[in-house]
């Protein structure tokens, strides 16, 4: 990785990643799909992609022994959805494998439970604003913009939101904490606005 502007989309097995990969492509990123330690450390950035439930994507980071090698990343790393979901400190999505709590990677202290939609229906799924901070994630996004939501848990507002969203209730539609953050919309399904916050992304690590 001589240019050292790599971005890794980590391999976690159970994840549909070639729709993120694409996106990233699109923008003429160098990208690429491992699950290799060395590469992943090496890499200028790194995506945490995520569907299903929190339970099996965490086996998942289990069995590839990637979970200290996350944890000890220090350029910048997004989850995507559950991606940023496991991002947190536990989850109550074990999807009915367990009634304990999930515990997740813990590096945002915060956890994830249920949304509560007030009635709506479940998941939250479509187009929805977002009310955004100075996050350099959110650099040229005004508040207002619309962004493809697919989800029926949620991270709570909290001191460590960067953009919020309402779907019945307000809860946190992305997170951050040093150079971990996560976005709880799909930036690959949400046109040209989802375009510029990975264009965001992108330049964080050229930062670097």
């Amino acid at each position: 990785m001589s240019d050292n502007n790599t971005t890794v989309i980590l391999d976690t097995g159970c994840a549909n990643l070639s729709s993120v990969r694409f996106a990233f492509e699109r923008l003429n990123a160098d990208v690429i799909v491992s699950a290799d330690h060395q590469v992943i450390k090496s890499a200028a950035r790194v995506v945490l992609p995520g569907v299903g439930t929190a339970g099996a994507a965490m086996d998942a980071l289990v069995s590839r022994d990637l979970v200290s090698i996350i944890n000890n990343l220090t350029q910048p790393v997004m989850g995507v959805c559950l991606g940023m979901q496991m991002l947190t400190e536990k989850s109550n999505e074990h999807g009915g494998r367990t009634e304990q709590d999930i515990a997740c990677l813990g590096l945002i202290p915060t956890q994830i439970n249920e949304l509560d939609s007030q009635g709506l229906p479940l998941p939250h799924m479509g187009w929805n604003q977002i009310t955004v901070s100075d996050h350099p994630l959110f650099k040229g996004i005004e508040d207002g913009s619309y962004l493809y939501f697919v989800h029926s848990f949620k991270a709570p507002l909290s001191q460590y939101t960067i953009a919020s969203s309402q779907y019945g209730e307000a809860f946190s539609a992305a997170i951050a904490k040093d150079n971990f953050f996560g976005v709880q919309f799909h930036p690959e399904k949400s046109a040209a606005i989802g375009s510029q916050i990975l264009q965001n992304f992108l330049n964080m690590g050229n930062q670097a």
